[in-house]
């Protein structure tokens, strides 16, 4: 069956679930820096740092725009396919290959791998009916979060009880990996999706919507003029409706029942979809929280990516005794992450008054975070600040989610969000360029966490800057509207 209808714990959801949990159980992830600056791959610091990981971000822009283009066309199925074989990709090269070249078509893999991310999280969509969106999307998202979490603390076991080399945990990953892909492979293909195979019921809609669209942007407006008109007339009732004709289009060589070419499928598709963008980014509101996501989420990237290289600077955990606690403090991450974003469920507060002030707020406090972690010289006090972060930054990002979402379709919400995070993707790829790619400055990695708590920095005055603008504002536009109450009360007593 290729769609649920009441039963959201059908055959589509729970493979879903099944191959998010197994893709996600990579204990290799939280010590793949010392893995690669140890004796398996002996690549030095400013190889891994300014050479390898920065190809990471090229690729991931490189391949977001096509995939996120043809994610509704091939149904979803594809593109998770597509990023089992990216991961595939990604280990296998981890565990056979050695050298600059390689590791860096390993991050090529990998880039593929997270930007077919995107139809694994709308798949769900396309085999649910719209009241189970909530349900299926938690259980999908807790699958995620329990494999991240799973792989996090089975990769400290592994490494701290059975004194497990890296090497291993790689072997691990690649195990399951592999077992997701063989999963994707059982997904049914969905009869539906948002944009290019919709419901009969709406098919016919956005058929007539878009070849109207392309008609009268190739045509002159003549017809929809006299179609405009001659709904006022029927909406007024002056007329019977009996009595008026409705001359026909002028090119109705196409019947608006008959099924649009591939061509006219695509330009019906860009269509509306930059119509909803518009639409979507006129509103200020979204607007301003639509930017912090995709700000803050750029900075979020970065820090994620290099936190392991800014471990390792501070306290190096190849060849010597200390014991890395890379897996302990990610699964912490998640565990801490995941109670801050179930948490939003029981805030209350008026956002509309005080959203940008806490947005500004949040990031105040994500920057003293980062520069703790920049300036400290105990691995300690970094991984406690790095824990906050991430919690933070799950717990802000949560809020931000759930304030574009409010009073949107999905479709809608799965664009801006698609959007946010190739616009996140896109900044990530500059400044990791700038600052991190040894093409330009090539800073190291402590100079790098200055620069992110800096950048967190301007993002909270600019919030906190105009968020108490608009509330001085507002406050005294309240007052004003009082002010002439009094004097409206006062003429009239």
């Amino acid at each position: 069956m290729a769609s649920c209808n009441d039963n959201v714990l059908c055959k589509p959801i729970v493979l879903i679930c099944l191959y998010g949990f197994f893709t996600y159980i990579k204990p290799s992830e939280p010590y793949v820096t010392p893995f690669l600056m140890g004796e398996d791959k002996n690549l030095t610091e400013e190889e891994v740092v300014n050479q390898i990981y920065p190809v990471w971000s090229y690729s991931y822009t490189a391949f977001l725009v096509p995939i996120f283009l043809l994610t509704d066309f091939l149904r979803y199925k594809p593109i998770i396919m597509l990023q089992g074989v990216g991961y595939i990709g990604c280990w296998v090269l981890l565990v056979t290959a050695t050298g600059v070249p390689l590791m860096q078509l390993m991050q090529v893999f990998y880039g593929l791998a997270t930007a077919a991310e995107i139809g694994y999280y709308s798949y769900i969509y396309s085999v649910v009916d719209h009241d189970q969106y909530q349900k299926s999307t938690s259980y999908v998202r807790t699958s995620t979060q329990l494999g991240l979490f799973i792989g996090s603390a089975m990769s400290q076991i592994l490494v701290s009880v059975a004194n497990l080399d890296y090497i291993y945990l790689n072997y691990i990953s690649l195990f399951n990996v592999s077992i997701g892909f063989i999963l994707s492979i059982f997904l049914p293909f969905p009869k539906r999706s948002l944009y290019f195979y919709r419901d009969s019921d709406n098919n016919a809609s956005s058929v007539e919507r878009g070849t109207d669209d392309i008609r009268h942007s190739s045509k002159n407006s003549r017809d929809s003029r006299i179609s405009d008109n001659i709904t006022s007339i029927k909406a007024s009732g002056k007329v019977p409706e009996e009595e008026i004709v409705e001359p026909p289009l002028e090119d109705s060589t196409m019947p608006l029942t008959s099924k649009p070419s591939l061509k006219s499928r695509w330009k019906i598709v860009l269509i509306n979809l930059w119509k909803d963008l518009k639409l979507c980014y006129s509103n200020l509101s979204l607007l301003r929280w639509s930017v912090w996501w995709a700000l803050s989420t750029c900075g979020w990237v970065l820090v994620v990516n290099y936190i392991q290289s800014l471990w390792e600077a501070i306290r190096p955990s190849y060849g010597q005794e200390e014991e890395a606690f890379n897996g302990a403090v990610e699964a912490t991450a998640q565990i801490l992450g995941a109670v801050a974003a179930f948490a939003v469920g029981y805030l209350t507060l008026n956002w509309s008054r005080w959203g940008e002030i806490f947005l500004g707020v949040g990031s105040l406090a994500e920057a003293v975070l980062l520069f703790f972690m920049a300036t400290t010289s105990e691995i300690w006090v970094c991984y406690i600040a790095y824990v906050g972060f991430i919690t933070l930054y799950n717990f802000v990002i949560t809020i931000a989610q759930f304030q574009i979402a409010v009073g949107m379709s999905t479709e809608r919400y799965a664009l801006v969000s698609g959007m946010n995070t190739f616009l996140a993707v896109v900044l990530n790829s500059i400044l990791t360029l700038i600052i991190v790619d040894d093409a330009v400055l090539g800073l190291d990695v402590a100079d790098q966490f200055i620069i992110y708590s800096g950048y967190f920095l301007i993002v909270a005055i600019i919030y906190l800057g105009h968020g108490c603008y608009a509330l001085f504002k507002s406050h005294r536009t309240r007052l004003s509207i009082g002010e002439v109450d009094y004097v409206v009360s006062e003429e009239d007593s």
